[in-house]
């Protein structure tokens, strides 16, 4: 036998041996795959963010908002609610083989693993949506080797768990467009103003190209950059066949209409009530940080979309975007207390301060009313009741001191009653009122009705010198609104946890019963004449077309207007942040947005007369004399009055008497039983 024959059945067990060792091997790596696979299968996703955000919802329990611990707030949308054009352009510039793959570019990596070979670093890469969506999600940014490993894995398991559409949905949801904007929503609001379903070819293909350097390619930083990103996304478009070449060239023309930096459109649906949420569940209701933002709470609230789209809508037309002048408007249901509209300033991204919370601010003549109340409410006044409109120098503190208010423009009315006083904003009757009532009575009717900030009782108190919120004076005018019933303001009705257990619910509150309900209605009946002729809100009188009552307020640094209808009751507020003072056209700013906010927020609520109470009475009255009048007074108004405080002379200014006057002019008792009778008979 020669030496090569002995040694080749040597040679064929050493063969067979290896054979059967990679075999053994290829089947363990084999045997590991498959057990991976399934372990993956079987085993949760981490939680993402935006999983364990919690929401909140409006009163139509839509979601409005989301919480986050980095503060990020999310608008997400369906893939039906997104352009084609930016699904298409996103899909040819990020993954054109999205739909073939499952979540790895095996030719992509390759030819990223040669180029990193050939650099000696990493840093080139060929991620996939999904890849990109388990980073986003689950991971930090690092390049390191135990990041993708980890990414891998998640992104393995994102393909096991969701349809390719579910995947892509994710994504656009969750990509960074720079200039904090998370999502193709938020994104195409900042940049453009609209929404994402109705981006046009030219603006996907800018969009679409952003997120490869949110920084570099943002048309904010770098323009051109973001251009000629935009000509390369058209170009990959043509190759993907989505487009074609003329409809990218008139695309690449496309002058793209851009929102000024610093004045987009707040992506967040009413930034300034979401945070005051946060401050309320969090300091008053017992919900933790840590819950708020891993819990995946459900935040139950009062806010009407409708409402709150009215009151931005309306500051929006009211401001000038490109003064310091600031605003608030704050909008109450008085027959609940729950807020309805919130807009804490001009523009959530510039100012985050809820300016509808502040307690520096002077109410001026806007706090009138309410001094108003506590005389008609002791029966130390009536309507009728009248001073001389002149300079006065109003001594207080036992004759130790002295007071001398001054009108308007120095504008002096003569004697005058009530309902001109407060059509007109006379200073002089006020502070002759207060000193009447009594300042300290006229404190304790505002703390009563819910202004806790400080107030000083002085003579000038009457002139609104003391700052109260304007989420105070929205609340305390909803007592007269409803009928001297006080209800405090709710934000928040009720709280679930992620498995939909109830954790909070609010009880309803009855009210607390702080005024007399006559003179709350004498008072709303006199507030009226705000809007009629001669009085401060004239001038928007013919946008309103429903009954409505209200005051004004204007002081150095601030100006209001307040007022209510049976549904709402409504606080708006213009100024400065550091102290400045305003300009008279300044002043005219805070009417017009409650008008239009008003009829907008109630457009679909019929108009309703505010409703009369038991203990009220009405007479015709001469107004010359303050006399029931007769029929011969050539000039009778309608006034209403406490049961018990109503005139009971007639006039003799124009001949006849009490047994001449007509039976129109009789007082009339308004208490349920003669309005129901009189409701019957008609």
């Amino acid at each position: 036998m020669s030496h090569a024959s002995h040694k080749s059945p040597k040679r064929k067990r050493r063969f067979i041996t290896i054979v059967k060792l990679l075999s053994g091997m290829a089947a363990l790596v084999l045997l590991g795959c498959v057990t991976l696979l399934i372990y993956l299968y079987n085993t949760n996703l981490p939680v993402a963010d935006t999983d364990h955000n919690s929401r909140i919802l409006d009163n139509q329990e839509g979601i409005m908002s989301t919480f986050s611990v980095s503060g990020r707030s999310y608008d997400p949308v369906t893939l039906d609610e997104i352009s084609p054009y930016l699904i298409q352009a996103t899909l040819s510039v990020e993954d054109r083989k999205f739909y073939d793959h499952m979540g790895f570019d095996i030719k992509g990596m390759g030819r990223a693993i040669l180029v990193n070979i050939e650099k000696m670093n990493r840093s080139q890469g060929a991620s996939t949506l999904t890849q990109q969506l388990a980073r986003n999600l689950y991971l930090s940014h690092a390049k390191t080797w135990t990041r993708k490993v980890q990414e891998a894995f998640y992104t393995t398991q994102l393909e096991m768990k969701y349809t390719k559409q579910e995947i892509l949905q994710m994504y656009l949801n969750e990509i960074y467009y720079g200039h904090g904007a998370y999502g193709i929503e938020a994104a195409s609001r900042m940049y453009f103003g609209k929404s994402a379903k109705d981006l046009d070819l030219a603006e996907s293909a800018l969009l679409a190209g952003i997120p490869k350097g949110p920084t570099y390619y943002s048309p904010y930083n770098h323009l051109e950059s973001a251009l000629q990103r935009q000509k390369i996304v058209l170009s990959t478009m043509i190759e993907t066949n989505n487009i074609t070449k003329q409809e990218a060239n008139t695309a690449a023309r496309e002058n793209l209409l851009f929102q000024p930096k610093g004045e987009q459109k707040t992506v967040a649906v009413a930034p300034y009530f979401r945070d005051y949420v946060r401050q309320i569940v969090t300091s008053e209701l017992g919900i933790t940080e840590e819950q708020l933002d891993h819990g995946g709470l459900n935040i139950y609230t009062t806010l009407d979309p409708h409402a709150q789209q009215a009151a931005e809508d309306a500051v929006a037309a009211g401001m000038d975007p490109n003064s310091d002048l600031e605003t608030a408007l704050i909008s109450v249901d008085p027959r609940t207390g729950y807020i309805k509209a919130m807009v804490g300033g001009k523009n959530y991204q510039t100012n985050q301060y809820n300016h509808t919370l502040a307690t520096t601010r002077q109410p001026g003549s806007a706090f009138k009313p309410i001094m108003y109340l506590s005389a008609l409410s002791s029966l130390k006044m009536t309507a009728l009741s009248t001073f001389k409109s002149e300079p006065t120098l109003f001594h207080y503190d036992d004759n130790r001191k002295t007071y001398q208010p001054s009108n308007f423009g120095d504008k002096y009315l003569g004697e005058i009653d009530m309902r001109k006083a407060i059509a007109a904003s006379d200073n002089i009757y006020a502070v002759n009122t207060i000193m009447k009532v009594g300042p300290e009575q006229v404190l304790d009717t505002a703390r009563k009705m819910g202004i806790l900030s400080p107030l000083q009782a002085v003579p000038s108190l009457a002139l609104g010198t003391s700052p109260i919120s304007p989420i105070e004076m929205a609340s305390a005018f909803g007592v007269i609104s409803n009928a001297g019933m006080r209800l405090t303001p709710v934000a928040v009705l009720k709280i679930t946890d992620a498995s939909g257990e109830l954790i909070y619910e609010a009880t309803p509150s009855p009210g607390e019963q702080v005024v007399d309900p006559a003179a709350a209605y004498v008072l709303t009946h006199l507030m009226e004449s705000v809007f009629e002729t001669g009085g401060t809100g004239n001038r928007v009188a013919s946008i309103i077309k429903r009954p409505i009552a209200g005051k004004t307020g204007t002081t150095n640094t601030d100006a209001w207007l307040v007022g209510f209808t049976p549904e709402l009751a409504t606080a708006v507020w213009v100024g400065y942040d550091k102290g400045r003072n305003i300009e008279s056209a300044d002043g005219r700013r805070a009417a017009p947005i409650f008008a239009q906010y008003t009829e907008k927020a109630l457009e679909n609520v019929p108009p309703k007369i505010f409703p009369i109470p038991e203990g009220v009475v009405s007479a015709y009255i001469n107004p010359e004399s303050g006399l029931l009048a007769t029929k011969d007074c050539p000039i009778k108004t309608l006034e209403v009055f406490i049961k018990g405080t109503e005139p009971t002379v007639y006039c003799t200014l124009h001949g006849g008497g009490p047994e001449e006057a007509s039976e129109e002019i009789q007082t009339k008792d308004h208490s349920w039983w003669s309005n129901l009778r009189q409701w019957w008979m008609e």
